[in-house]
């Protein structure tokens, strides 16, 4: 067993690799754009004469499974990490061998007590919080 390094040095991911969408935005509910009642959250066209749901030329595109992204890289986070939600210190435990790979973080149900605790481990082991700022500060400092 290592010791974490003395330095104030953040742990690094194992490999950063450049991440690739295949499309940024995002796909728009069709007729949307005509009526308020439409809302622009994707819900797929289900009408027998749909011109979208039959793909026509010129139409909205339809979410589908080449929108993809590439196994590799898919639920990981900008700094290379993936989440690993943690509840308690006990959580925090199974991230010691896969500081690397995985970064933590806090549930939103924690409370700031259990947070400091969290928070103060994850330095001990050396893990990587990806919320390890929110909700340090007392409630009379607020």
């Amino acid at each position: 067993f290592f010791p974490p390094r003395a330095s104030g040095k953040m742990v690094q991911p194992l490999k950063k690799v450049k991440i690739v969408k295949k499309r940024m935005t995002r796909f728009k509910r069709h007729q949307s754009d005509r009526k308020i009642a439409v809302k622009e959250s994707w819900r797929r066209p289900k009408g027998i004469d749909g011109r979208v749901r039959r793909k026509f030329k010129g139409m909205i595109p339809m979410p589908n499974v080449g929108y993809g992204s590439n196994a590799k890289t898919r639920h990981i986070c900008p700094n290379g990490f993936k989440k690993f939600l943690v509840a308690n210190v006990k959580d925090l435990e199974l991230l010691l061998m896969h500081n690397r790979r995985y970064a933590g973080e806090i549930a939103h149900n924690v409370s700031t007590m259990k947070r400091k605790v969290i928070v103060e481990r994850a330095k001990q082991l050396n893990i990587n919080l990806t919320n390890g700022a929110a909700r340090l500060r007392s409630q009379e400092d607020a």
